[in-house]
């Protein structure tokens, strides 16, 4: 086989394979993949509530390995930061530490917010699909007899649907964190980097506005 046929072949091989993953959709059907990560994660709950009495740390590990491999940090990132997520006012260098510093702190919002759901139920309301590329599926837990409505934002990442956004109660959790974000960036004066340091998403704060 000669170079040029070589060459030809290989990249045809690469084309299709990269063809395929850019068009490749998640198997799942939106509520089915919401379901499958809820049932997940309040199953652990539940079978760690002895645990959580005593080790009530353990919460976070729950939600690092239920929830967290699920939610798109970069696109969450983005919403929150706004502006602030362009070339004009950080560098990649500052986005990669607010993403990192915002993923923690989401594990701390939605580990102490779950555990209060840890022995409740929940109903998937019925699904209606869109053409939007952000398709949401709506939860409604039963708390104590109160229903607490939360939607979850998808989007299609190729093979599998990540959460990028949540919404609880009809409060956008995204732009509430915003705008706390926005808040900070004040604070310290317009230093991004302080306020990055010093940011704290407070989800119960955001939800009780």
């Amino acid at each position: 086989m000669n170079i040029l046929l070589k060459q030809t072949l290989t990249a045809s091989i690469l084309s299709t394979m990269i063809a395929s993953t850019a068009f490749a959709a998640p198997a799942e059907a939106p509520p089915a993949f919401v379901k499958k990560v809820a049932d997940g994660l309040i199953a652990r709950l539940k079978a760690d509530s002895s645990k959580l009495q005593s080790n009530p740390a353990l919460v976070k590990t729950i939600v690092r390995q239920n929830l967290d491999p699920y939610i798109d940090s970069q696109a969450f990132t983005r919403i929150v930061m706004g502006t602030y997520a362009t070339n004009q006012y950080s560098s990649a260098a500052q986005r990669a530490q607010f993403e990192k510093n915002f993923r923690e702190t989401l594990i701390e919002n939605y580990g102490s917010a779950f555990a209060k759901f840890s022995n409740q139920t929940y109903t998937l309301r019925p699904y209606k699909a869109t053409n939007s590329k952000n398709p949401v599926v709506t939860i409604d837990f039963n708390n104590k007899g109160e229903k607490i409505p939360v939607s979850f934002q998808l989007v299609d990442k190729g093979n599998q649907w990540k959460v990028r956004n949540i919404n609880v109660s009809g409060i956008d959790l995204g732009l509430q964190f915003r705008n706390q974000f926005a808040a900070t960036v004040k604070r310290n004066g317009g230093n991004i980097d302080k306020a990055i340091a010093n940011f704290k998403p407070d989800a119960e704060a955001a939800v009780n506005k």
